[in-house]
C-alpha cells in the first residue's frame, strides 16, 4: 500500500518530487476500458513485479457520457474502481483526463454528439464546446475529489494531464488554437488538485504545466522550462494493428535502448504506451480500420499474458535504474561524446557514481576503456554501470526467458467437437426493397450528424427513368463518393457491388455497371463506418459513411451524361432490425425466432447463434472466427467487439529472418503475418463466460461459413531461457509446472527457440542434469550461470551463456 498521506507532489529541473525527494519514476499506460473489472488487479500485479512504480490511463469521454448528460460508469468503465485497485497494489496513477485522447479510439474519445451541437467547432476557442469540455471534465476532477484519490489529498495520483498531443496541430487552428490552449491551462490550475498538470507534445505549454515527449526515442527532448523535469509520457512499445495491416514487433533490445538512453541523457519519468493494450469491446476502435486487437506488442499482452521476453528484459532494466535513482536524480552529470555513435555519461555523488556507455553506431560494437579496464558495448545498446567499475545492464544482451504460446482447441467436459448453429436473416426488405426508413431529406448527409450508436446507416433513393431520357439509351453505372469506409451498393434489389478501402484512406470511388428499367428504380446504398477518425488537425470533421456525390453515368461512344441524385429525396434508417431487436442479447424477446435447418453459408447480412461450453481451467479463452467474412460478435450479451478475418494483410513487406534490433525503429520494421488474416482470434474474457452454458452470437455482414468456428484457450507449450555468465536465469510456465528439459548448454551455444544447437565449447557438467534437477515439476526455477555450477569450458574469448529449453 502506499503511505497514507503524501505531503506533497511538485517538480524541480531535475525530477517529480514526491514529499520533498526527487524520484526515478518508471510508468506503464493500461486503459480500463480496453480490459474488464476482473482482468484489472492481475495486470496491476503483474505491472508492479515488472519493476513499475505507476499506472497511467486517459479517461473515455464518449465512453461515459455516449449521451449528453447521460453518464456511464460501470463495469470496466468504473475508473474510480480501477484507480483503486492501483493504489491497492502499492502504485502511483498518472490521470490523463484529455478528455481528447487520441488512443485509437473511436472519434479520439470525443462524444460524437458534440458534432451535432449548433456553433460548435471541436478543440479550439470556441464557447460550445469549451462549456462541453469543463463539464465533463470538472465532473471526473470532482468524482475523483470526492473519493480522496488526489495526492495531495492522500491518493495514488501523481499526474494529470488536460488535452493531448495538441502542439502537433495546433497550428491548423491559428490565433484560437493558442488561445485554446492557455485556457486549457488555466482550467487545470483553477481544479487545484494539488499534483502537477503536464501536456505531452506541446512545446509552448503554459506555465506551470509541464510539457512531454511522445515517441519511440526521447533521449534528445528538452522540456520549453528550465524548471520541468525531461518527462516521456509515450515509449511506444510496439503499434495498433490496421485492418489489412501487418504485425508490428519492437524488440525489448531496442525497447530497452531507447528507454536506457533516456535516462543516460537526463531523463527522470518515462512510461510505456502500452505496458498492457488490450482489445477494443464494441465499436470503441477507431481510425478508421483499427483492429479489434489492441496488443501493441506491449510487455503484457493482450489476454493478460507476460510477452516475453520483453518483460523480463525490461524487469531487469527498472531494477538496476531504481539502484543508482540517488546520482541519476542528485548527481553531477559529465557526458563525453566519443564519436561514431559512442557516448559517456556519468552522474556523481560525494557518495557515489554510476555510468552509461551508449553506442548509436548501428554495425559496429565499441570498446571503453575507464580506470584500466576495458568494455565492449555491442552495436546500438547502452552499458549500466551502477558503480562506474562494473557492468550490470546491457541493454542488447537479453537475460529473460521467450515464451512460446499456443492455441489449444480445449473443450470442455461433454462437449461436442463441432458446434451446433442456428440462424436467421436480417430483415432488408423495408430499406432494400421499399426504401423505408426513420427519417428523409432532401441531401446526402455525414453519417455522424445522424447517429453514433450503430455503424450502419442505410442510403435510399428513387429515380425515375423514361425511355425518351437521353441517358435511356446509354451504358449506365452507379457512381458513389465514399469515405473508405465500406458500401453495399443495391440497386431495384440486386447486389450491384460492394467496396471498402483500408486505413488512412479517407475518401473513395465506387462505380459499377447498372441495368434500369423504365420508370421508378430503388437505389439503397448501405454504408458501415469501421470507426470514425481518431487523429490529425480537424480529424472532427473528416466526412463519415457517403457525402457524395451520388450519380447515374451514362456513356456512349466519346458522350457521357451524368444525373446526380444527390439533392433527390433521401430515406435513412439507423442500424439493422437484429440490433434494435438485441439479438445479441439472452433475454430478446424474439429469442426463439431462430432456425435450425439449412444453414446458410457465404450468405450477406445473417445471423449466426450458437451455444457452448466454456473452456476448461484459467487460461485466457478465444475464439477462431476463420472462416468468416466481416461483421460484430457478442458472448453472452458481452460484445466482443468486430471481426473481420477475411480481411488479409499484404504479402510482401515480411523478413524471413530474424529481426535485427540494431538502427532505429518504426512500425513498418519487422513486420510478420503477411499474407495471413490481419486477425483471426478474438479475446473473450473469463468473466464474460458462465460456468454452465454460454452462448455466442454473431452478425455476418459479407458471408462466412460458422463451420469452422471454435473455442480455443491460449497456454505456454516451451520456454527458452539465456543468460549471460555470472547472470541468473529464471524459468517460469506460469502456473504450470516445467515438465522437461529439452535442451541445455553453458557455452556457446546458438540458434533459436525451438532450434537450439550446442557450439564450439561446453562446461563439462551435464547442463541437462543440473537444470532437470533444479527446474522439473516445479512452477519456475532460477540458476545461475557459471562455471562453478556447469563446469569449466574451452570458450576462449567468447562470451559464454547458459541457454535452455524447457516444456511446459
Amino acid at each position: 500500500m502506499l503511505d497514507s498521506i503524501l505531503a506533497s507532489v511538485s517538480h524541480d529541473g531535475r525530477a517529480i518530487t514526491i514529499d520533498g525527494e526527487r524520484k526515478i519514476l518508471l510508468s506503464g499506460s493500461i486503459h480500463y476500458p480496453r480490459s474488464t473489472a476482473n482482468m484489472w488487479p492481475d495486470l496491476i500485479k503483474k505491472s508492479k513485479e515488472g519493476g513499475l512504480d505507476a499506472i497511467e490511463t486517459y479517461v473515455f469521454w464518449n465512453a461515459h457520457e455516449p449521451v449528453r448528460r447521460q453518464y456511464d460508469f460501470s463495469g470496466n468503465l468504473d475508473l474510480i474502481r480501477f484507480i483503486k485497485a492501483i493504489e491497492a497494489e502499492g502504485l502511483y496513477v498518472v490521470l490523463r483526463i484529455g478528455p481528447y485522447v487520441c488512443a485509437e479510439w473511436n472519434y479520439g474519445g470525443l462524444p460524437v454528439w458534440l458534432h451535432n451541437l449548433p456553433g460548435v467547432e471541436l478543440r479550439t476557442a470556441n464557447t460550445v464546446f469549451m462549456n462541453e469540455m469543463q463539464n465533463f471534465t470538472s465532473l471526473i476532477v470532482d468524482m475523483v475529489k470526492k473519493e480522496k484519490l488526489f495526492a495531495s489529498q492522500g491518493g495514488p495520483i501523481i499526474l494529470a494531464q488536460l488535452e493531448n498531443e495538441y502542439g502537433n496541430v495546433m497550428a491548423s487552428y491559428g490565433a484560437a488554437g493558442k488561445a485554446y490552449i492557455d485556457w486549457c491551462a488555466n482550467m487545470a490550475e483553477s481544479f487545484d488538485v494539488g499534483v502537477p498538470w503536464i501536456m505531452c507534445q506541446q512545446s509552448d505549454a503554459p506555465e506551470p504545466m509541464i510539457n512531454t515527449c511522445n515517441g519511440w526515442y526521447c533521449d534528445s527532448f528538452t522540456p520549453n522550462n528550465p524548471n520541468s523535469p525531461k518527462m516521456w509520457t509515450e515509449n511506444w512499445t510496439g503499434w495498433f494493428k490496421s485492418w489489412g495491416g501487418k504485425d508490428p514487433l519492437r524488440t525489448a533490445e531496442d525497447l530497452a535502448f531507447s528507454v536506457a538512453r533516456f535516462f543516460q541523457f537526463g531523463g527522470t519519468f518515462q512510461n510505456y504506451y502500452m505496458y498492457h493494450g488490450g482489445t477494443n469491446f464494441g465499436r470503441s476502435a477507431g481510425g478508421p480500420y483499427i483492429t479489434t486487437s489492441y496488443d501493441y506488442d506491449a510487455p503484457i499482452d493482450e489476454f493478460g499474458n507476460l510477452n516475453q521476453p520483453k518483460w523480463g528484459h525490461l524487469k531487469e532494466l527498472h531494477r538496476v535504474l531504481k539502484s543508482i535513482e540517488n546520482p541519476l536524480t542528485h548527481g553531477n552529470i559529465s557526458h563525453v561524446d566519443m564519436g561514431n555513435g559512442l557516448t559517456a555519461t556519468t552522474y556523481s555523488t560525494d557518495e557515489t557514481s554510476a555510468c552509461f556507455f551508449g553506442n548509436a553506431n548501428t554495425t559496429d560494437d565499441a570498446i571503453v576503456a575507464v580506470l584500466g579496464k576495458e568494455f565492449t558495448v555491442p552495436a546500438w545498446s547502452v552499458s549500466i554501470l551502477p558503480d562506474c567499475i562494473h557492468e550490470e545492464y546491457n541493454t542488447a544482451k537479453v537475460n529473460a526467458q521467450t515464451s512460446v504460446r499456443v492455441k489449444k482447441t480445449s473443450p470442455a467436459e461433454s462437449e461436442p467437437e463441432r458446434l451446433s448453429w442456428k440462424w436467421r436473416p436480417e430483415n432488408t426488405d423495408d430499406t432494400i426493397l421499399l426504401g423505408k426508413g426513420h427519417l428523409s431529406l432532401n441531401q446526402l448527409v455525414d453519417q455522424k450528424s445522424i447517429n453514433d450508436v450503430s455503424d450502419y446507416l442505410w442510403y435510399m433513393t428513387s429515380v425515375s427513368i423514361k425511355e425518351d431520357d437521353p441517358i435511356w439509351s446509354h451504358n449506365l453505372s452507379v457512381r458513389v463518393n465514399g469515405t473508405g469506409h465500406v458500401l453495399h451498393a443495391f440497386v431495384n434489389s440486386e447486389l450491384v457491388g460492394s467496396r471498402w478501402d483500408t486505413y488512412g484512406v479517407f475518401n473513395s470511388v465506387f462505380e459499377e455497371k447498372v441495368k434500369l428499367k423504365p420508370g421508378k428504380n430503388q437505389i439503397t446504398l448501405l454504408s458501415a463506418t469501421v470507426g470514425f477518425p481518431n487523429y490529425g488537425p480537424l480529424f472532427d470533421v473528416v466526412a463519415s459513411g457517403l457525402p457524395g456525390p451520388v450519380e447515374i453515368v451514362g456513356r456512349k461512344d466519346d458522350e457521357t451524361i451524368i444525373k446526380d441524385l444527390s439533392h433527390h429525396k433521401w430515406t435513412y434508417r439507423v442500424g439493422l432490425h437484429g440490433e434494435e431487436d438485441k439479438l445479441y442479447s439472452l433475454d430478446s424477446r424474439y429469442a426463439s425466432k431462430w432456425q435450425a435447418d439449412n444453414l446458410p453459408t457465404q450468405r450477406m447480412f445473417t445471423w449466426y447463434k450458437t451455444t457452448f461450453k466454456a473452456p476448461l481451467g484459467t487460461d485466457p479463452v478465444v475464439v477462431d472466427l476463420q472462416g468468416l467474412g466481416k461483421g460484430h460478435a457478442w458472448v453472452n450479451g458481452n460484445s466482443i467487439g468486430r471481426y473481420w478475418p477475411s480481411f488479409l494483410a499484404a504479402e510482401d513487406g515480411c523478413s524471413l529472418e530474424a529481426c535485427d534490433y540494431r538502427g532505429t525503429y518504426d512500425n513498418n520494421k519487422c513486420v510478420t503475418n503477411c499474407g495471413q488474416p490481419t486477425q483471426r482470434w478474438y479475446h473473450v474474457p473469463r468473466s464474460f463466460l458462465n460456468d454452465d452454458e454460454n452462448t455466442l452470437v454473431l452478425f455476418e455482414e459479407f458471408g462466412g461459413n460458422p463451420s469452422l468456428v471454435k473455442f480455443q484457450t491460449i497456454s505456454p507449450e516451451t520456454v527458452c531461457g539465456k543468460a549471460y555468465e555470472n547472470k541468473t536465469l529464471e524459468l517460469s510456465c506460469e502456473g504450470r509446472p516445467i515438465s522437461a528439459i529439452r535442451f541445455a548448454s553453458f557455452g556457446d551455444s546458438n540458434g533459436a527457440c525451438g532450434a537450439l544447437a550446442k557450439g564450439s565449447c561446453e562446461g563439462v557438467n551435464d547442463a541437462i542434469s543440473i537444470l532437470q534437477k533444479a527446474c522439473v515439476g516445479k512452477e519456475s526455477c532460477s540458476i545461475r550461470a557459471s562455471e562453478e555450477i556447469f563446469g569449466s569450458t574451452s570458450c576462449n574469448g567468447v562470451a559464454k551463456k547458459l541457454v535452455v529449453e524447457a516444456g511446459c
